[in-house]
């Protein structure tokens, strides 16, 4: 069976992340043994592996809030109740209105 398109994005991105977190844990446990491979001393690139996930972190949470923000700064304000309550009202009057036209239509039409 062939996968979709959507599918195997899926399966990339699963994999990606998988690959970073089994990364990520050996990095925090062992890192003697990643830092030959990159150059980097052992303690410095613990630092930096909790540093950089700390960052991101930090970032995210400062993106989520300056959305919320903005959107609030950006929103119109809602109309008072009282407002909406006589668009209501004027709107029931008006439905109110036609139908009594158009029962009177409908009776005119009987009557002919």
């Amino acid at each position: 069976m062939l996968a979709s398109k959507d599918q195997a994005i899926g399966a990339l991105i699963f994999i990606v992340c998988l690959v970073v977190a089994i990364g990520y844990v050996i990095v925090l446990v062992a890192p003697s043994s990643v830092s030959p491979l990159i150059g980097i001393p052992p303690e410095s690139l613990q630092f930096w592996a909790v540093a950089t996930v700390v960052l991101i972190a930090f970032l995210a949470v400062m993106f989520i809030g300056a959305w919320i923000g903005w959107t609030m700064a950006t929103t119109p304000p809602p109309k008072p109740i009282e407002e909406l309550e006589t668009e209501i009202e004027s709107e029931e009057k008006e439905s109110e209105e036609e139908g009594e036209e158009q029962q009177e239509k409908k009776e005119e039409n009987k009557t002919k």
